[in-house]
């Protein structure tokens, strides 16, 4: 509906007609994403989704909240915004299973100065995306049109994401034990870790555009940059039902030092082999033109391992043969030692 009384909204910058719109062009897109027990469509005050009973005993509903950070702002550069949404299923579905949780449904907030149809449809086709591969539905969210917020062009999104586990069932890291293995799942590069640093050596250090070649990357910049985040859930979900898995670690921000202590036991440590996997070109590119610490490195970006498993010493070969025909590139990347009495934090992992 359009009358004149809208114009005054559209003169301060929101576009009613334009909203409507843009609900209309993504409908078909997000419905081609909705899992068993999606009641409703997109376009209601809220979603409903139906939590099928007789699979759980006793059903643990597990959530998330993330963003995709200053990659963003190398998406506006690059003007290509059909995969940040990937990233930003990504970073929230692989949150969710390190609990072994299996995603279930997922909400986007998307924020904009003024809506621009065709990156905003291109966003959300790069969101149903991601919940494709997470085989997870998405069930709605919110667009919101702020005017002096933002400047021309920029955006902001934030995802939201809803898994369930069985309590008996949900992996905290208290089943690691010492002479457990850490297999390192491979990431494709940055993921969506590290941006603000990573933008300042490339673009304010080296002078750099995204259409640049870079030699040691063998790609344009932009290219390189934003290759969307992997998605482990179905990987992952698939070993569960044959093998045990004691603790996962999502390698997101804060790398190795601050991630893997996060599911370690009081008196356990991980023993990192830093040459034990391929670590992606990128990494020391950024290292080297930026002065980047090989420390600084490791606590900062994944470095080539984006998701890690602990598991028990007589499942590694099993578990790593169900992974490489799962289509993962698997390492045994470490092992868990006993830590000495006392220390915390980054003493709780070292590398070798």
């Amino acid at each position: 509906m359009t009358d004149s009384n809208d114009s005054k909204y559209r003169e301060a910058g929101v576009d009613i007609d334009k909203g409507n719109a843009f609900i209309q062009n993504i409908k078909s897109v997000i419905a081609s994403t909705h899992q068993r027990g999606v009641i409703n469509e997109i376009g209601g005050f809220s979603s409903l989704f139906s939590i099928d009973k007789s699979k759980y005993e006793s059903p643990v509903l597990v959530s998330s909240a993330d963003g995709v950070g200053t990659k963003l702002a190398v998406a506006k550069l690059c003007g290509s915004h059909d995969t940040i949404g990937i990233d930003l299923v990504a970073m929230c579905v692989n949150d969710i299973i390190v609990s072994g949780a299996k995603p279930l449904f997922f909400l986007d907030y998307f924020a904009i100065g003024q809506l621009d149809l065709d990156v905003a449809t291109a966003v959300v086709a790069g969101i149903a995306e991601g919940c494709r591969q997470a085989q997870c539905s998405l069930v709605g969210g919110e667009t919101a049109e702020m005017p002096g917020l933002y400047r021309q062009g920029d955006y902001d999104l934030a995802g939201f994401v809803t898994g369930i586990v069985d309590r008996d069932s949900i992996i905290d890291g208290s089943d690691i034990r010492v002479t457990n293995k850490i297999i390192g799942l491979a990431s494709n590069g940055l993921h969506s870790n590290g941006f603000s640093l990573v933008r300042k050596i490339c673009f304010s250090d080296l002078g750099l555009n995204v259409d640049d070649f870079v030699e040691e990357l063998d790609v344009k910049l932009g290219d390189e940059l934003l290759k969307p985040t992997r998605i482990y859930v179905q990987p992952i979900l698939n070993v569960l039902k044959n093998y045990k898995i004691n603790g996962m670690v999502h390698n997101t921000g804060g790398g190795f030092y601050d991630n893997i202590p996060r599911v370690l036991p009081n008196g356990c440590k991980a023993l990192i082999k830093k040459n034990s996997f391929t670590i992606p070109p990128v990494f020391p590119f950024l290292a080297e033109k930026g002065n980047v610490s090989e420390t600084e490195m490791y606590r900062t970006f994944n470095m080539g391992i984006g998701f890690m498993v602990i598991v028990e010493e007589n499942d590694v070969n099993d578990i790593l043969l169900q992974f490489s025909a799962l289509g993962e590139t698997p390492f045994v990347i470490g092992e868990i030692t006993s830590k000495a009495s006392g220390s915390a934090g980054s003493e709780q992992v070292e590398f070798v």
